[in-house]
């Protein structure tokens, strides 16, 4: 995304064509492939009428024009290979920017983090990140290739009926304008419905996504008819926006190919007329069956490349209307900390020095609603070391966690964290995915082996439930863990974290909303995570849990409360 800094990315235009910098290579290929299949659309348009009015008018033997069938049928390979060669360039370029496009957006999610992102819905951000950079494939593959083709083909059409006959060129270049001129005011009310679509298609998404979530809640309060008409309500909306662009671009089509239909028109009536001899003004009398019939063939060419542009614009339209919302979605701050080298060195020379792995100097966590909801807070942590956190709901333990795991930036002071220092998660709702046991200890070791993963279960003492499975480690879960019990999944969410080797681990809350052998359970994995020596970070109410920890550190209103410090020989 170099290429991206430097152009002027502040419109939806400038910011598609920076991104068309890394693949001008491919546009250009797939523009001067176009170029040479409009060239030999012409010598083809030349070779027929030639050999028609060779067979007509000089009365020609058909043996005799062998040659110029050999050469019609070259030039129609040619053709056919060169276009070929066009639309293949072209997706390659789509392809390219589509990727680059979707990459970097995923990357600046990830930097933005969970927190950052609580405010959008995650089926509009998977709507934006399938449809509107799917959107961008037109303008590239084949936009912004035509653009090209219809600075050239047109002019060089133009100068050879020019040559054969200058009131018809006139007649050309008269009505060409007509075009593009429709194209631009089509072009402004297209960009603003391809907008509101694809908002309204993100919105839908994520109407439809919480209603299946919520369809138990819905059918125990008996208002799930009620939400089948709200999305049919979204859904036929949708509808009606995506026939309002339809529609335009049929209407603007139509137009379109009523004002090259009229112009070819013309053109039909004033070479026949001259070639009966009714028209004597300027070149008329010159006409020939060649010279007209050539006229009359390059005319529909002359006009194809406007009107494939034409068609196209509506690609340009709907990849304006999908990078103003690619825009906004770059536009959230992000939420990872930035290590500059001299801080990373100063860091990493305390951390050796004083045995610290994280450090916080009078650090404040603001949100725009709340005011500040943490700080100032100073606070190291050696590495081994483990701290509870406890303090009474809204005190700041989650909000402190997300900010020692990166999700967010203190407004002030500063946070340092050892570079090397990877970063295990876990709060009271574990994400589980819709698939195997495997699939979801993989999110954290994506290489590990069957025997590295039923050990990581053992030590989260599951090691009984895959035993009981008759598929093992292949047993399917559905979504959020359906099928496993809530200690279950905390257990398993832990045994990922045994998996990961992440040298800190930071648990919200692990033993929330659990019974009494869960609990006990899930202490008895942890006591194993805290004797490996990591250094461990717990927000917790339990005591067991607080039996752990080499530190306990209460928070109240944000702050580390002065007398809330205890110690395991004080409990």
């Amino acid at each position: 995304m170099r290429a991206t800094r430097k152009q002027d990315i502040s419109t939806p235009r400038g910011w598609l064509n920076a991104q068309a910098q890394d693949v001008k290579a491919w546009l250009a290929l797939a523009a001067g492939l176009g170029i040479l299949a409009g060239l030999m659309t012409v010598i083809q348009m030349g070779a027929l009428a030639w050999i028609i009015a060779q067979l007509i008018s000089a009365e020609t033997p058909l043996k005799q024009l062998s040659g110029a069938f050999g050469l019609l049928l070259l030039v129609i390979a040619v053709r056919a290979l060169a276009q070929w060669g066009q639309e293949s360039a072209g997706v390659e370029a789509s392809l390219r920017v589509r990727s680059k496009v979707r990459t970097y957006l995923l990357d600046h999610l990830a930097a933005v983090g969970p927190v950052g992102l609580s405010g959008r819905h995650t089926a509009g951000l998977g709507g934006q990140l399938v449809e509107q950079v799917e959107a961008l494939d037109g303008y590239y593959a084949r936009f912004l290739p035509q653009m090209r083709l219809v600075l050239v083909l047109p002019l060089v059409i133009l100068a050879l009926v020019l040559w054969l006959d200058w009131l018809a060129a006139i007649f050309l270049l008269l009505s060409a304008p007509l075009i593009p001129l429709f194209m631009a005011l089509v072009g402004m009310g297209a960009e603003r419905l391809n907008q509101q679509q694809f908002v309204a298609v993100t919105r839908l998404a994520g109407h439809f996504l919480d209603r299946v979530r919520g369809l138990t809640t819905l059918q125990l309060f008996n208002r799930a008819d009620a939400s089948i008409d709200e999305v049919f309500s979204a859904a036929d909306d949708y509808r009606r926006r995506s026939m309002r662009t339809l529609k335009l671009a049929f209407l603007s089509s139509a137009v379109l190919e009523f004002f090259a239909s009229v112009a070819i028109a013309v053109i039909a009536i004033y070479v026949g007329f001259g070639l009966l001899g009714y028209i004597s003004y300027g070149p008329a009398d010159e006409l020939t069956l060649f010279s007209g019939l050539l006229i009359l063939l390059l005319a529909p060419e002359f006009f194809q490349p406007l009107r494939t542009l034409a068609q196209h614009y509506h690609d340009r339209a709907a990849a304006l209307g999908a990078a103003d919302g690619l825009m906004k979605m770059l536009e959230l701050p992000v939420s990872t900390p930035v290590f500059t080298p001299d801080l990373a060195q100063e860091s990493s020379t305390q951390s050796s020095e004083a045995g610290a792995c994280i450090r916080l100097w009078e650090a404040c966590v603001t949100y725009p609603q709340r005011g500040r909801v943490l700080g100032p807070i100073a606070l190291s942590i050696a590495p081994g070391e483990c701290i509870a956190l406890v303090g009474p709901s809204g005190s700041g333990k989650s909000t402190l966690l997300q900010l020692l795991a990166g999700f967010i930036k203190p407004a002030q002071g500063r946070i340092e964290i050892t570079p090397e220092a990877q970063i295990a998660w876990m709060d009271q709702r574990p994400w589980l995915v819709h698939g195997s046991l495997a699939d979801n200890l993989r999110l954290a070791a994506p290489d590990a082996s069957d025997a590295q993963l039923l050990e990581a279960m053992a030590q989260a003492d599951l090691e009984e439930l895959v035993s009981a499975l008759p598929d093992g480690l292949n047993t399917r879960l559905g979504e959020r863990g359906l099928g496993l019990s809530g200690g279950q999944a905390q257990r398993l969410a832990l045994a990922r974290v045994f998996l990961s080797e992440a040298p800190l681990v930071l648990l919200d809350e692990p033993t929330a909303s659990l019974d009494a052998d869960s609990e006990a359970e899930v202490v008895i994995a942890l006591k194993r995570l805290v004797a490996q020596g990591r250094t461990v970070v717990i927000a917790t109410h339990h005591p067991a849990l607080m039996a752990l920890a080499d530190r306990v550190l209460r928070l109240e209103r944000g702050t580390f409360s002065q007398h809330g410090t205890l110690s395991n020989e004080t409990r």
